[in-house]
């Protein structure tokens, strides 16, 4: 037996044999620019054969995760218990409302409420560049105007109460 392996290793070099370090693999998640917005035109799409809204999620983490989101109208009013929403604007405009009550609320999973709108909530412009973070429990609802559309990354990172 040990001559039929000395036979057949022979011809095979030491390198070839000999295990290979690994490179570390990088932790880092990097989305580029340029790739976003490819996903975003393809969420465009969908959109337009479904409600006028389409997400994808990028990557579940332990206690956050990233997505895309392309609104072409406005969405329901919502409350998560103890997810926060912050948004990088990458395209487009909405009017983001944030506070107040949320008007004719009802549960669609554990700690998220929805609602067709918000009563008595602050006003603020989002443009392509913008961030705004929303804390978990706050309500908060994205408006759109005519034919105006907005995309943009969402990281949902739950927060400890």
């Amino acid at each position: 037996m040990e001559r039929i392996v000395k036979e057949i290793l022979k011809d095979v070099a030491l390198e070839d044999v000999t295990p290979k370090p690994r490179e570390p693999k990088n932790p880092v998640d990097h989305w580029a620019h340029a790739v976003l917005l490819e996903r975003v035109a393809y969420l465009r799409r969908m959109a337009k054969f479904g409600d006028g809204t389409a997400s994808e999620t990028l990557k579940e983490y332990p206690q956050h995760f990233a997505m895309l989101l392309f609104r072409s109208r406005s969405g329901e009013a919502e409350v998560h218990e103890r997810l926060a929403d912050l948004f990088v604007v990458l395209s487009g405009t909405a009017t983001l409302v944030t506070g107040g009550v949320v008007a004719g609320a009802r549960t669609v999973a554990p700690g998220e409420t929805r609602g067709a709108s918000i009563e008595g909530g602050v006003r603020q412009t989002l443009r392509a560049g913008d961030v705004a973070h929303v804390p978990a429990g706050t309500p908060h609802q994205m408006l759109l105007k005519g034919e105006e559309t907005i995309a943009s990354l969402v990281m949902k990172v739950q927060e400890i109460p």
